[in-house]
């Protein structure tokens, strides 16, 4: 009895994952509301329910176990909290959003790509372009397309599908399937290369 008290009596060593957890609606502009707030999340959780967990410090947002959603925290009021790549996808259809929507305000990109989304505003499809630049984040990641965006810049030029084709270059090819060959289709004698009997038959014509 004595040795099970002392085990009680030991501190917990583990990580406390302390947090609020409630259910909650996801809006058609991909935005979910607590405490007085509204949170962002991706745009392929829209039309399904999401848990919310509050921690202390940050809002974590899951569907299904997945992560769709996280930010810091505000303790503020009526205030509108936007990731902009949760909304990337959306922007496929509606590119000039990029512009002039509210969750890319003050966006601040990665140097090289900020530095091509300047040079294509002057483009007149420019917004098309750098919707798809932004994109392939989503596929390649973000230092992948930093990369392909400054190596482009580098050789004097900026439009995506440059910086499409460097992505794709860059991309680690697929591994070559082998195939076995069964041995009932193995030839018993392999066939010599002997260039000799075409000049046999040049002697014959």
């Amino acid at each position: 009895m004595f040795e099970a008290e002392r085990a009680s009596l030991v501190p917990y060593a583990g990580r406390f994952d302390g947090f609020h957890a409630l259910p909650a609606a996801v809006s058609k502009t991909c935005l979910v509301r607590f405490d007085n707030n509204k949170y962002s999340v991706m745009a392929s959780a829209v039309g399904r329910p999401v848990e919310i967990r509050a921690y202390a410090d940050r809002i974590e947002l899951r569907q299904d176990g997945r992560i769709v959603g996280e930010h810091c925290r505000c303790y503020g009021r009526d205030q509108t909290i936007y990731d902009p790549w949760h909304y990337v996808p959306v922007l496929a259809r509606k590119p000039g959003a990029l512009r002039n929507g509210a969750p890319f305000k003050d966006w601040v990109l990665p140097g090289a790509i900020d530095r091509v989304r300047r040079k294509l505003a002057a483009v007149k499809d420019g917004d098309r372009q750098m919707v798809e630049i932004l994109t392939a984040v989503l596929s390649d990641g973000l230092p992948a397309v930093e990369a392909a965006c400054a190596d482009a810049l580098r050789h004097g030029v900026h439009f995506a599908d440059v910086i499409i084709n460097t992505l794709a270059r860059r991309r680690e090819p697929a591994a070559a399937i082998t195939i076995m060959t069964p041995d009932a289709l193995r030839l018993r004698h392999e066939p010599a290369a002997d260039c000799a009997r075409y000049d046999s038959l040049r002697r014959a014509v």
